[in-house]
Order: C-alpha cells, then structure tokens, then sequence
C-alpha cells in the first residue's frame, strides 16, 4: 500500500514573512514525504503593497490559494473587520485543500485569522516565532495566542523555547532551531553594490541608512510622534548618507504613516529610495551595505546583528525582545534618536557590530523544522495537554 506524503499548508501574508519562510518552503517542496500547499493573502495581494505575490512566483513557488482578506481601511475597526473576513474566507480555503499541518510564522493579526480558523477544522498548527516579546505591538498578544493554539512549536532562541514551555505547551513539541532570517544570510547570494545600484537604478553612495518603521500597535497614535521625529532626525543625515526607506505594515495607522513617507521622499528625490518592497535578496544585500538599519522592525534586532550591521532600534515596537550589542536603542524623542544614530554609526559601534554575538542559531532552522515536520505523527498530537511546570522538563 502506498503512503500518500503529508499535505503541508504554509501561510504568508506580508513581504517579511515569504522571507523568511523560503528554504522551509523549499524543503518542504523537495522532501519525498511531504507536499507543500502555499496560500497567500495579506499585504501580498495589494498594489499598494507592491503585489508582492509577484515575488513568491519569481523565486518558482507554486500558489495553491490566493485570499483576499484586507479591507481598504487600516483603522482599528478595519484591521478588526480584515481578521475577520480572514476567517470566513480561510474556512473555504483550508476544507479545499484538507492539510494535514499548517504552517505558521509570527504574529500578525492575518496568521491569526487563518490560526483561528484552522484550530476549529482541528488542523495541527506548526507555528514559528513563537515565545518572543514585542511588548509596544499588539502582535505580542497575537503571538502568544497562536502559541496556545499550536501544536508544534520552532522558536529562534533558547529564551524563547523556554517561555513557550512556561505557557503550558509540552517541551517534546517545542525546539529551539534558530531563527529563518540567520539562515537567509547564511544561504542566499546577495548582490553586490553596483549590481543593486544598476537593478534598483539608484545610487546608494557610501553606507546608506536602511530604514524600516511599522506602526506601534499598542501605542494610541501609533507612534505618529516617534515617526515624524525620526523623519526629522534622518533629513538631518542626508548631508553624508543616502537613505532607503520601506513602506510601512499594513496596520491601524498604517496609511498615515505611508502618506508622511512619501512627502518625506518626494522633498529629496535623489536622496531618498523608497520601496514598497524590495524583495528578499535586495533587502539583505542593502542590508549589508548600510551604515546602519534604523527603526522599529525585527529585522534590526535578528537580520543586521548576524550580518554584522548597527542598528538603531526606536521606541517600544521591539522591547522584550533579545537585543545584541549591536543594536542601539532610542526612545522616540528627537534627541535620543539622533544619540542613537551618532552611536550606531560611531567607529567603535561598528567594531562592536561586527563582533556581536549571534543569539539566534547556527542557519540551520528550515532543515530541522522540515525534518521534524516529516517525522511526526499529526493524528497523534492535536489533542494537547497543558504542561505544568511542576512537571520534569
């Protein structure tokens, strides 16, 4: 009798996560024993955002399901009524294809549609990312509750295996493998200056400053002040340093934000490169090329230290998280922002940079999350016991 392989559904609904997810894409595609189903939604789908689907058809993927789920609003309410037209759309999506797991990565309120969705229909849910704190972000919240629906968890630090025990889930389905972006450094070709300045027809001068801030969820402006700060602090620094800015997430203030950058951009046409999206390879090629990657993204706090980059990291977005010795941390007022870019891009912090220890694993996760993907038992592990840590770990 033949064994069918494992369906395996992977989830990605913004340009960070399909960055993230590629080589566990990849791997699941290749091994004999699974078949990778992809559904895309989110931030993916919309020109505003860059249809940046068009980017998981460049790197060869096949796209299984294309939900639409994001209302033209980003107000509270609309990312609220955006969850749940999520779900709705999702219950269609998952009984076509009947995996056998899902797929998961962070804590954006999409993935927590489809999370919600899949634990009603009793899908297991492999879930990424998960124990990490982001406390100035509702995707903390996200986060820990996709925890607590999922069935097999793959965090990117020893810290965060640990608390992920410590919310009750069982230590046998929780592995501590490194986080994904290490492992697009160690794996992926990046391009070379000249070659990035002749695909994005930009010239990046010398150390450029990468810039990427998202709004703070759980702040009441979103962090509108922080933002229109750093915008100040940053034309500062167009005497000596060429500036790439990426859009924001679509979350409540979101449109904003993206308004004030485009303003910002439009005052320095030959200064400023903006991007709705600049693709993996780019994004990481720029990245080592910078000066220094500025903002609230988690890519400041995994990505930039492992390459060898300052940082600087502004306001509450990313506080909790682990922060190596390279990144330097701002408040969001105007003079700690421009303390921290002095710091960051100071000689003895790029020494520091270029020393810092990685916390976040060896490159390796997509071969470990794969490996234990095809070796388990999903009939066996969707019904969970809580774990108490009374127990023997």
């Amino acid at each position: 009798m033949q064994i069918l392989p494992k369906k395996i559904a992977v989830f990605t609904g913004s340009r960070a996560e399909h960055g993230l997810l590629y080589w566990t894409m990849r791997g699941i595609r290749e091994h004999p024993s699974l078949d990778l189903q992809l559904i895309v939604s989110g931030m993916h789908l919309s020109s505003e955002f860059g249809n940046t689907v068009d980017e998981i058809y460049t790197d060869g993927f096949h796209v299984d399901e294309k939900v639409e789920m994001l209302l033209a609003s980003t107000s509270k309410v609309g990312v609220a009524k955006s969850i749940g037209v999520g779900v709705i759309s999702f219950a269609d999506t998952l009984a076509r294809l009947d995996p056998d797991c899902l797929v998961i990565l962070g804590d954006r309120f999409e993935a927590l549609a489809i999370a919600q969705t899949a634990t009603v229909l009793g899908i297991p849910i492999a879930h990424i990312h998960g124990g990490e704190l982001t406390e100035g972000a509702l995707d903390d919240s996200i986060r820990h509750a996709i925890t607590k629906m999922s069935h097999l968890h793959f965090t990117s630090a020893e810290e965060y295996r640990k608390r992920v025990i410590q919310m009750g889930e069982d230590p046998s389905r929780v592995f501590n493998v490194g986080a994904p972006g290490v492992e697009n450094i160690r794996r992926t070709q990046l391009s070379t200056k000249s070659e990035l300045e002749k695909t994005l027809n930009f010239d990046f001068g010398e150390a450029p400053l990468l810039v990427t801030y998202h709004p703070v969820t759980m702040q009441k402006d979103g962090g509108l002040v922080e933002y229109e700060n750093l915008l100040v602090a940053l034309e500062e620094k167009l005497v000596d340093h060429q500036i790439v800015v990426t859009y924001p997430n679509v979350d409540a203030q979101g449109a904003v934000f993206a308004s004030l950058l485009e303003a910002f951009a439009s005052k320095n046409p030959e200064s400023i490169f903006l991007a709705k999206s600049l693709g993996r390879i780019n994004y990481l090629s720029l990245m080592e090329i910078s000066g220094a990657v500025v903002g609230n993204s988690s890519s400041g706090v995994i990505e930039a230290p492992a390459i060898g980059v300052p940082t600087v990291d502004i306001g509450a977005r990313q506080n909790g998280r682990i922060r190596p010795s390279s990144v330097a941390h701002a408040e969001g007022d105007l003079d700690s922002i421009r303390s921290a870019l002095a710091t960051a891009l100071s000689d003895t912090h790029k020494q520091i940079s270029r020393t810092t220890t990685n916390p976040f694993g060896d490159g390796t996760a997509s071969e470990k999350i794969v490996s234990t993907i095809a070796s388990t038992d999903f009939l066996k592990i969707l019904q969970k016991k809580f774990f108490d840590l009374g127990a023997s770990e």
